[in-house]
């Protein structure tokens, strides 16, 4: 190899390393509902049930409900794809986003083995957010917004 191709190699390898500079960021909260895992699902284990919880339309645009690949569209903006699932869980990307956003929604029994844990994690890069103070902003507005999402889902959940 040439000198110039293997600087040529050495920058591209630089190059792609800043462009991929990353800041993760994971939000885990959860909330204990009085109700079985089952229960607690049926209630709150839709995939446009958060139309409910988040007090906005939402409606599914592609594939089949509750199924990988379906697409749902939130408030008439924002598309979100079902990359996984299982009994009581699922996890949906915004594909689109500049920062890369995932999150999950989870139903699993309570560690006293009475009622049930919602947990619901968000995972994304906050890279693009700019300043450390608008990243600290943005973190925390979505703690927030999330921390009520978790209280109407136990609401619901608990609603007989």
């Amino acid at each position: 190899m040439t000198r110039l191709a293997a600087l040529c190699l050495a920058a591209l390898a630089l190059a792609a390393t800043e462009a991929r500079a990353a800041d993760y960021v994971s939000i885990v909260q959860e909330v204990e509902v009085a109700r079985p895992p089952e229960a607690v699902w049926k209630k709150v284990g839709g995939y446009c049930d958060l139309g409910g919880w988040m007090r906005t339309s939402c409606e599914i645009t592609a594939g089949k409900d509750g199924e990988v690949g379906a697409v749902r569209r939130i408030a008439g903006r924002i598309d979100e794809v079902l990359v996984a699932r299982n009994a009581t869980s699922y996890t949906y990307a915004q594909p689109k986003s500049p920062i890369d956003y995932h999150g999950t929604v989870e139903v699993a029994p309570a560690a006293d083995g009475k009622g049930t844990r919602i947990v619901y994690s968000l995972f994304y890069d906050a890279e693009s957010l700019g300043t450390a103070e608008a990243k600290a902003a943005d973190r925390a507005r979505r703690a927030a917004m999330f921390a009520n999402v978790l209280k109407t889902m136990k609401t619901l959940a608990e609603a007989d």
